[in-house]
């Protein structure tokens, strides 16, 4: 929430008793859903020109003038809008909400308003509460809408990773597993004029990211292979294989397994690619909290973990590559890619993930 609680009132919340702070909490919980509000009945574009009146705005909006103001008064009490006189105006933090934190609002309002209902039973049993991605495949408007989040919050971080590891200049295929929204295989097949992609999903992820490929003109580059990723790999002697950021949606022998398999897709001398993020030492007080909340959801919601980079080079290499390079993001310090090469030597492993 955007509150700007001034000194005397931070002191008094954030004293060392800190025997008021969970009020704190209340309020954030409320702003998250008056914002949502505010984003689907268009209040913030609505202010885009300049201040307005509740009567002024209930009359554009189809909302009663009453129950409009007692919201527009509410979003100026979190800190979205700034009121002056009868009339409103979008504040700093609402400008960022026409744009990427508006969509992660309402995706994490949906995922905590309606998957984290039984969070406590999921701690009780250690096992999830839900399957993520199977309750998005009942519920496409989520799914597009968290497919567009991943869409928008990749498209540095893809041109980052392309720049940062360089291809064999005779690499010809690239096989994207979990590769989602595409834009992975966008990035790379857009660098190298010879590579061509595969990418292995579930099918109505896929059916999403083809729209995608059509409209930026690479459905003739890129492959969709609607599969299971612990289905049996029928890939072979690719040059690059990419696991990007997918793993942590897997408990940890699911993800090795995964990483076996992807390795026995690769030709002697192919390159794999692992991105995940976890946090790094030193991370600020909302990162490390973001993290160890993320955490928390990938339990509660598929099962997963945050994997450590140590823990990944480990099984990399076990699954018969050599020692990955860890390569650091400038743009997102708590992203991390690790590029290895397979060996030339066979372990025997049939690389089926099970």
């Amino acid at each position: 929430m955007p509150i700007n609680l001034p000194p005397d009132e931070a002191r008094f919340y954030f004293s060392p008793d800190r025997a008021a702070s969970p009020i704190l909490d209340v309020v954030g919980a409320m702003a998250l859903r008056i914002a949502v509000a505010g984003l689907r009945l268009g209040i913030f574009d609505a202010l885009a020109a300049g201040p307005r009146t509740a009567k002024d705005l209930a009359a554009d909006l189809s909302a009663d003038p009453n129950a409009l103001e007692l919201l527009l008064d509410a979003l100026d009490g979190v800190g979205y809008l700034e009121r002056t006189g009868t009339a409103y105006a979008n504040g700093p933090a609402a400008q960022s909400l026409r744009g990427d934190y508006g969509k992660i609002l309402l995706f994490w309002d949906v995922l905590i308003g309606r998957l984290w209902g039984n969070l406590e039973e999921s701690i009780r049993t250690g096992r999830p509460g839900v399957d993520f991605y199977d309750w998005m495949a009942d519920h496409p408007d989520t799914l597009a809408r968290f497919q567009d989040l991943q869409r928008a919050n990749v498209d540095q971080l893809a041109r980052d990773a392309v720049d940062a590891v360089p291809l064999p200049g005779d690499a010809t295929r690239l096989l994207d597993l979990g590769g989602g929204h595409g834009e992975f295989s966008v990035a790379y097949c857009r660098a190298y004029d010879r590579l061509s992609a595969t990418m292995v999903d579930r099918p109505e992820t896929l059916a999403l990211a083809g729209e995608s490929l059509a409209a930026e003109g690479m459905s003739h580059r890129i492959t969709l292979h609607a599969a299971d990723l612990f289905d049996r790999m029928e890939f072979h002697d690719q040059d690059v294989v990419l696991l990007f950021r997918i793993l942590h949606t897997f408990p940890p022998a699911q993800a090795q397994a995964l990483i076996r398999a992807a390795v026995n897709t690769l030709r002697p001398g192919g390159k794999l690619l692992v991105l995940e993020n976890y946090p790094v030492p030193g991370a600020g007080v909302a990162d490390n909290a973001f993290f160890r909340s993320f955490a928390l959801n990938l339990h509660h919601t598929q099962g997963g973990r945050l994997h450590s980079p140590d823990e990944l080079t480990a099984w990399i290499v076990e699954a018969g590559c050599s020692p990955p390079d860890r390569v650091a993001l400038s743009g997102s310090p708590c992203d991390f890619l690790l590029v290895a090469s397979r060996q030339t030597t066979d372990h025997g492993r049939d690389g089926t993930a099970r």
